[in-house]
């Protein structure tokens, strides 16, 4: 199988060349990944990549199917860029300076950014890539990978339907929450929350209106696919709940006795 893809200008002269991963036929690993990519759309593309050999080979892959390119190589500036939300794809590697790439795609989820993200990584294992997939990611390359392999999966991210605008507000009633302050609200004085406290917050406004019970909240908040026997979850409720509700007329916090919690401006 072709591997990652040298400069075309060099493979007229050297049919066989040492890339990043092992030696590649150059030329047919251009010729098959042009085939693939012209037939998609044209991309503002965000690449995140430590890597100075991979990340040269795939941004010039990708610009030489008209593509335009930013790459970034640390994890923190990757993070700043992919928080913009100018991009219409991000390649994310896993691993990284500063921030990891699961921490990144987190973040920017967390957020509400929407933009398609495609994750690179040697960790190939089948729980490497659930945990890729669960953190926020649309699909997963494991290295090493032919380039036309790459530019089939960028084209598949490229022609799904835009989605909607992202969310960067969630309300309920006078209460407010800024996703990209990650600042909360109630009649405009701040309200001060742990992060912990905060990711909590964030789970019952985003299902505003139903019942979470507490398995739910274990599995999205604490990330316990198990349960731990402990008041965890009764603890930092009671937390939130005095922060949130204390010194106002109206309880937006409601517990369902046998069921779990829900959130709603309705007395």
């Amino acid at each position: 199988m072709a591997r990652l893809c040298p400069r075309r200008e060099q493979a007229r002269n050297l049919p066989m060349r040492k890339a990043p991963y092992g030696f590649v036929k150059s030329k047919e690993a251009v010729q098959q990944a042009r085939a693939v990519a012209y037939n998609g759309g044209v991309m503002k593309v965000l690449l995140i990549e430590d890597d100075a050999d991979t990340a040269a080979y795939v941004a010039e892959a990708l610009r030489e199917h008209g593509h335009a390119v930013d790459h970034v190589a640390d994890g923190r500036a990757g993070l700043e860029r992919a928080a913009d939300e100018r991009y219409d794809l991000l390649i994310v590697d896993r691993m990284l300076p500063g921030v990891d790439g699961l921490a990144i795609v987190q973040s920017v989820r967390a957020a509400g950014v929407k933009t398609p993200v495609l994750f690179l990584s040697t960790l190939g294992g089948l729980d490497d890539r659930v945990t890729g997939l669960d953190a926020g990611g649309d699909d997963y390359l494991v290295k090493p990978f032919a380039l036309s392999e790459l530019a089939a999966r960028v084209h598949a991210l490229g022609r799904r339907p835009p989605l909607a605008a992202a969310e960067t507000m969630l309300r309920a009633g006078d209460l407010e929450m800024d996703l990209l302050k990650r600042t909360v609200t109630r009649r405009g004085r701040p309200i001060d929350l742990q992060p912990r406290e905060f990711r909590l917050l964030e789970y019952l406004l985003r299902n505003a209106g139903r019942v979470v019970t507490r398995t739910m909240l274990l599995e999205h908040v604490w990330d316990f696919h198990f349960d731990p026997r402990t008041t965890v979850v009764e603890t930092h409720m009671s937390r939130l709940r005095a922060k949130v509700d204390r010194d106002f007329d109206i309880e937006l916090i409601h517990t369902v006795r046998g069921h779990g919690y829900s959130i709603n401006a309705a007395s």
